[in-house]
């Protein structure tokens, strides 16, 4: 698989603000079928750092109502928490 279809983007949150601060680790979102050596490879390639460890979840997407009495709900999705080498950074901008 290409980087760029493994890692689809990163999660900006006031939580994952604080974790890149304190402990170097990026909050992002990865393809439902990527493994977690995939997504090391797809983050060293892409930003140039050193990845320590990686850590997944599959996230369940939530239900959706919009004005209608139809529901419907946001598809399902793969969280991966990156921690990096001291001194490693992601410019998230």
């Amino acid at each position: 698989m290409n980087p760029f279809d493994i890692i689809k983007t990163a999660r900006l949150t006031e939580k994952g603000t604080i974790q890149s601060e304190k402990y170097n680790q990026y909050t992002l979102v990865a393809d439902r079928r990527a493994t977690k050596p995939q997504i090391k490879r797809a983050v060293e390639e892409i930003f140039k750092v050193k990845v320590l460890a990686v850590n997944t979840m599959q996230m369940r997407g939530k239900k959706r109502r919009q004005r209608t009495h139809q529901a419907g709900r946001s598809p399902d999705w793969k969280k991966a928490v990156v921690t990096l080498k001291e001194g490693d950074k992601i410019v998230l901008t």
